[in-house]
């Protein structure tokens, strides 16, 4: 294999020679390697976006002769991710066999169901609709990528004289057409007519390019690719000012940031009319660039063209007819000047589904925007989990470099209504959609658990993570938090998360952290008062400062964080929890304890309080008293434990059995139960309950409620 010398600008060549020979005579594991490279440039493709495929002998288990047999990304898969468990495995000869039986364009769609009869591998993913499209391909490694360069000329009104006179005839093109069997059929037909072509655009929709073998497959498609942005590039500028120049000016960053943060809560509440969204924030320069522009009337009406766009987008974005110094202080003025645009654009949408419907076409899908356009400002996108707002953002910038390109070489044209709606709503990708797993029971929720960096306050993230919650996890001690979030992007990734410092007796900092949280998921669902201290002492030996502290952080802390959280749930409008960490000390009196245990009843009884006032917004208020909870907590380390041991006659060492001895079910009690009981609050059993005390300390008696 002789590596190239070619200089890329506009693609990553990231090619390893030494690691391909480690993988030499494995062409499932090229094809794997290939893949991840591919997968890792987002000029290429998108996440989930293309597929790749190789085809080579291999022994067929039933007779033991050596068959021709094609591994193909399988339907769901990602090329950046992707592992040999991701591929579909199909022979060769049954996938070609299949033309025999193939009765016409109308019925194609039966013939997915007949790719489970052509499986080599019985562990194979689903294959995908573009099997086909890969199997009647001759070559033995295949990509079909989705690169904006490629789109923009495929998406252009003149893209098919574009590619002839850009590549000299040496890449095809085809119209557009949805994938699926006879597209296949397709592009053999092309490949045969011209059979010195290296590659194919498939119109308004992607590129075709092969090897013989994995690096020639690899090498194809970036100097395919690089070709087509180059040309972009020397023709961006000619036909004037891109998108028509600005019609306005974007306000300062840290601006944009705080208008977002404030309005994002409210465009959440809207989203979530039907089911609760989590959203999404980006004022990336192309994103300005283009709702800044003077063709934004224009082009963003008529929605994306490449099907993977289209799907993660919608129909067309929402732009916002609001100024970018639009007054956000006054909610209720700025809802009503928002909810007839809302209204405008489910109304819009219904009218496309009505209208384009099939007799046998799912149910009308939820009709809210997914892309929200905000001149001057930025993007929000807003879907059922923040991977797939984030992905979104990130497939409606590529639907923006498409039109750009477009626009520079020619003009934008995106896919037909009707066109769009039968992708939108294909049966094969409602059984897609069907087949996916059911929503957790916190899916679509934002909790911010305070003090979330270790003990009680973690294990409560980790649980709402777990149920499908995206968390803000945050703690006063920045040594301790970024410990923590190493542990929670390990186990859950970037999108479940994000890490705050925190300091509860601090309103300008809660009010950043809520910030934070809204450019991050939209909003906040969920608030945990857990951050705490305990002091114990004899009376006389309690400080002023002891006093103050205490009262401080769990008083005062808990009413700032809730005050905070309930100004952005009224902003939502779509109810909320709060939920406060008290104790068993709000209702049992015990010796040294008069400032701990005094500013625990004032956290029990606040939390009444809150929950009288605030059950006309459905925000629910209840409580969770925990009792000598050791592990991994703080409040236990040095002076606390030590005072509590002297108070009882003990040992530090003695106080777990101690406390566990104490109690009717003579149980040592954990973070994970606490956690537990706070779920019970807010799974979605308990929605018409507020106002409500939980003890989780194995059975204490003194604390009953009598």
């Amino acid at each position: 294999m002789s590596v190239t010398t070619t200089k890329f600008k506009h693609v990553s060549y990231l090619w390893d020679e030494k690691k391909a020979a480690e993988l030499a005579g494995d062409e499932v594991a090229l094809l794997i390697y290939r893949s991840n490279l591919l997968g890792a440039d987002l000029r290429l493709t998108n996440y989930g976006g293309g597929n790749t495929s190789c085809k080579a002998m291999a022994k067929d288990p039933l007779t033991g002769q050596e068959t021709k047999v094609m591994w193909v990304k399988g339907s769901g898969g990602d090329l950046g991710t992707l592992k040999r468990n991701g591929l579909a495995a199909l022979y060769v000869d049954r996938l070609l066999s299949l033309k025999k039986v193939y009765r016409g364009i109308q019925y194609e769609d039966e013939m997915v169901e007949l790719f489970n009869h052509c499986i080599y591998d019985l562990n194979s993913k689903a294959p995908s609709i573009d099997t086909p499209l890969h199997g009647f391909l001759p070559f033995a490694h295949v990509d079909h990528l989705h690169p904006d360069a490629a789109i923009a000329i495929a998406a252009a009104k003149d893209g098919k004289k574009i590619t002839q006179e850009l590549f000299g005839g040496k890449i095809g093109w085809i119209a557009w057409q949805r994938p699926g069997f006879d597209l296949g059929l397709q592009l053999r037909q092309c490949l045969d007519d011209n059979p010195d072509i290296r590659g194919i655009i498939l119109g308004s929709h992607g590129l075709f390019t092969w090897g013989d073998t994995a690096y020639e497959s690899y090498l194809n498609t970036l100097e395919v690719i690089e070709r087509c942005a180059q040309y972009l590039e020397d023709n961006i500028g000619k036909k004037g000012a891109t998108f028509g120049g600005a019609r306005l000016k974007s306000l300062p960053k840290d601006e944009r940031k705080v208008r977002a943060a404030a309005l994002a809560p409210v465009l959440r509440g809207f989203c979530s009319s039907k089911t609760k969204m989590i959203g999404h924030f980006t004022d990336d320069d192309r994103v300005l660039e283009f709702i800044n522009s003077n063709d934004l009337a224009r082009l963003a009406p008529m929605g994306t063209s490449c099907p993977d766009h289209f799907l993660r987008t919608k129909i067309s974005p929402l732009v916002l007819d609001l100024a970018p110094t639009q007054d956000m202080t006054d909610i209720p003025a700025l809802k009503e000047k928002l909810s007839p645009q809302f209204e405008s654009y489910r109304q819009m949408y219904a009218n496309y589904y009505d209208t384009c419907k099939h007799p046998n076409s799912p149910a009308m899908r939820d009709p809210n925007p997914v892309v929200i356009l905000y001149p001057g400002v930025g993007m929000f996108t807003f879907s059922k989990d923040k991977q797939t707002a984030r992905v979104a953002a990130e497939f409606y910038i590529n639907a923006i470099n498409v039109m750009k390109g477009a626009e520079a070489v020619s003009s934008y044209t995106s896919l037909p209504r009707q066109e769009a709606f039968n992708i939108e709503y294909w049966l094969l990708e409602e059984a897609k959609l069907q087949r996916m797993p059911k929503p957790k029971a916190l899916s679509g929720r934002v909790a911010l658990v305070t003090g979330s960096a270790g003990g009680i306050g973690k294990a409560i993230a980790k649980k709402f993570a777990d149920e499908g919650a995206c968390v803000i996890i945050n703690d006063n001690d920045e040594q301790r938090l970024e410990s923590a979030k190493k542990e929670f992007h390990q186990q859950y990734g970037k999108d479940v998360f994000i890490g705050e410092v925190l300091d509860v007796t601090n309103a300008e900092g809660i009010l950043k952290v809520y910030n934070a949280a809204a450019l991050a998921f939209g909003g906040v669902d969920i608030v945990v008062n857990c951050a705490g201290l305990s002091i114990s002492k004899p009376i006389l030996d309690h400080t002023e400062k002891d006093w103050d502290v205490l009262y401080d952080v769990l008083v005062k802390g808990q009413f700032l964080v809730t005050r905070a959280g309930v100004e952005t749930m009224r902003k939502q409008g779509i109810g909320g929890d709060v939920l406060n960490i008290v104790s068993k000390n709000g209702l049992v009196s015990g010796p040294n304890n008069a400032a701990y245990g005094s500013a625990k009843a004032a956290q029990l009884h606040l939390s009444r309080l809150n929950a009288a006032e605030l059950g006309p917004d459905k925000i629910r208020v209840n409580v969770v008293n925990p009792d000598a909870v050791i592990s991994d907590s703080k409040i236990w380390e040095g002076a606390w434990a030590e005072g509590r041991a002297k108070a009882y006659g003990i040992t530090v060492a003695e106080l777990p059995a101690y406390y566990a001895k104490r109690t009717l079910l003579n149980e040592i009690i954990l973070p994970e139960d606490i956690a537990n009981a706070c779920f019970v609050f807010v799974g979605g059993l308990m929605n018409k309950s507020t106002g409500n005390m939980l003890n989780v300390d194995g059975g204490v008696a003194m604390a009953f409620v009598r």
